[in-house]
């Protein structure tokens, strides 16, 4: 029969036993820890590597597309301008309306028959037509006028154009179903006024349609871009 004196060591010989296994116990979890802290962050790494790969990617196709359509719009004799940042082509309202009116010349249908396709070569026949999301025909005023007016006159310039080239009468149909996947009209009244080389505003040059395109995830993309950076 055990003694007291050997009940008491049998006891402390046991939780002797049992301390060192919990002891392990804790230290294989930890480890596990570690192994899955170190996993998560080699898979954040190679996240944010492949996030940056894809943002270079979009960049580089609004890059390209800007200078496909400087290349073939910069040295055009019609008044069209490619803005070097964005890509946005712009023409002065007076080739295709006469002040104050939201008509079509009946010279602009030639102008937008010879701009339109060759606008769209670059934009979707290129192999970069997946990236595009939209594209946008957006109409731009002076300072002539309440801001409503305007709204309203710039909008239906805009949706002039787009009904012209979504039409029965324009001779290019293959185009159109393409357009019609991609196309919206949209107004700035006079809120995106443009100003001279001495940065005074400039009634004439504000009189404008532009037209723009927009990449798929641009906006995303660009946030992404900013988290990363800091």
């Amino acid at each position: 029969m055990d003694t007291k004196y050997q009940r008491l060591f049998k006891r402390e010989n046991d939780e002797g036993q049992f301390w060192p296994s919990f002891t392990d116990v804790l230290t294989i979890i930890l480890l596990c820890f570690i192994l899955i802290f170190i996993v998560m962050m080699v898979i954040k790494s190679l996240q944010i590597e492949e996030m940056k790969r894809t943002i270079d990617q979009i960049m580089g196709v609004r890059v390209h597309l800007v200078n496909e359509l400087k290349a073939e719009f910069n040295d055009s004799t019609t008044g069209i301008t490619v803005d070097d940042k964005t890509g946005a082509i712009l023409f002065d309202t007076d080739i295709l309306f006469e002040f104050d009116r939201a008509d079509l010349k009946p010279e602009s249908y030639q102008f937008l028959d010879e701009f339109v396709p060759k606008y769209l070569d670059v934009l979707l026949e290129s192999g970069y037509e997946d990236y595009v999301a939209e594209i946008i025909i957006e109409g731009h005023t002076d300072r002539s006028g309440g801001y409503l007016y305007n709204l309203e006159l710039a909008q239906d310039r805009a949706f002039s154009v787009a009904s012209y080239i979504l039409g029965e009468e324009f001779p290019y149909k293959n185009i159109q179903e393409h357009l019609e996947q991609k196309l919206t009209v949209n107004s700035k009244s006079y809120s995106d006024y443009r100003t001279d080389e001495n940065g005074e505003y400039n009634a004439e040059e504000s009189r404008r349609v532009e037209f723009k395109f927009r990449l798929k995830d641009e906006e995303i993309l660009n946030r992404t871009r900013e988290i990363l950076g800091e």
